[in-house]
């Protein structure tokens, strides 16, 4: 079939005679919107006539093809249900890309999350080496304790009862005990305590006293004198030398022990690093009845610990 244009159409049938019945010459046109209509509503294909010639441009066939394609697709109940069809598809795949934005989402905060939690765990542990360091550091710089003398004031010694009436001797001594303490330390101060200074013959206390608390700033050192005294305390002939010096106390020689703990503290950086240092110390002295009011030297006498 071989499609033609106006002009030739017009100029066949003109020229042409009448012959014996030949084949009917059929041009196609796409129908238009009004045709589409028809065939919507019932009407059938054999039911146009047969002879009719539609005579149209190229362009106009083109155009009303693709609008009545259009049509009949809104009008076929088919290709309506295919168009939802494809709507719900669509309607799908964005809910799908919401779920993907929101996995998204949550991955990135999690991977914050994570990044924080690692930055925490990096700062505790250089906080921890850094801790270490400071307090491997300061237990290099222990202070430096010096017990330079005692100084035996006076001393009485007589017949007394104690707390329940029973008949002893009794026994008074006052004393002052003189040290030197040094703190090497270059970045860090120490709070310095102590335990009670004592003086015993073997057992027997028969003088304490209390230190005063300090703090040594870096560098730096001090004397701390601190009196030791004991006062009425029952013997129960645990001395046996006064006994037998009752009327000589002047040549008397009771040799005594000196015992206490120096606790020094410091906090390198604040409460968190701390580091302790205990000296214990003891030290080896005569009492002299004839030595009375005078500094006894102290410093190859004691044992520091």
């Amino acid at each position: 079939m071989h499609a033609k244009t106006d002009s030739e159409g017009t100029s066949i049938d003109a020229s042409w005679p009448p012959r014996s019945p030949r084949r009917p010459v059929y041009y196609v046109q796409s129908p238009s919107n009004h045709d589409v209509e028809k065939m919507s509503y019932g009407s059938s294909p054999t039911a146009s006539p047969t002879h009719h010639y539609y005579h149209c441009s190229p362009i106009h066939h083109s155009r009303e093809s693709s609008t009545s394609r259009f049509s009949a697709s809104l009008k076929n109940p088919r290709s309506l249900s295919a168009w939802k069809h494809v709507q719900l598809g669509r309607g799908d795949d964005d809910d799908d890309d919401d779920d993907d934005e929101m996995d998204v989402r949550d991955g990135s905060k999690a991977n914050k999350i994570r990044l924080y939690l690692c930055l925490v765990f990096l700062f505790f542990v250089l906080f921890t080496v850094f801790s270490l360091i400071l307090w491997g550091a300061s237990r290099s710089y222990k202070p430096k304790i010096l017990v330079k003398h005692i100084v035996f004031e006076n001393f009485h010694y007589q017949a007394g009862n104690d707390q329940s009436g029973l008949p002893t001797d009794m026994f008074s001594l006052n004393s002052t005990v003189k040290i030197s303490y040094r703190n090497p330390a270059t970045f860090f101060a120490v709070h310095v305590t102590s335990t009670p200074w004592e003086l015993h013959y073997f057992q027997l206390k028969i003088a304490s006293g209390q230190m005063k608390k300090f703090t040594q700033s870096r560098k730096s050192q001090r004397k701390v004198v601190t009196i030791v005294k004991g006062s009425q305390v029952p013997l129960y002939g645990g001395i046996p030398v006064l006994v037998a010096s009752r009327e000589h106390l002047n040549t008397i020689a009771v040799p005594l022990n000196l015992t206490f703990v120096m606790r020094s503290r410091a906090y390198i950086l604040g409460r968190l690093v701390k580091t302790k240092c205990y000296g214990r110390i003891r030290c080896s002295v005569t009492l002299r009845g004839n030595k009375l009011g005078t500094a006894l030297n102290l410093t190859d006498s004691c044992i520091y610990q």
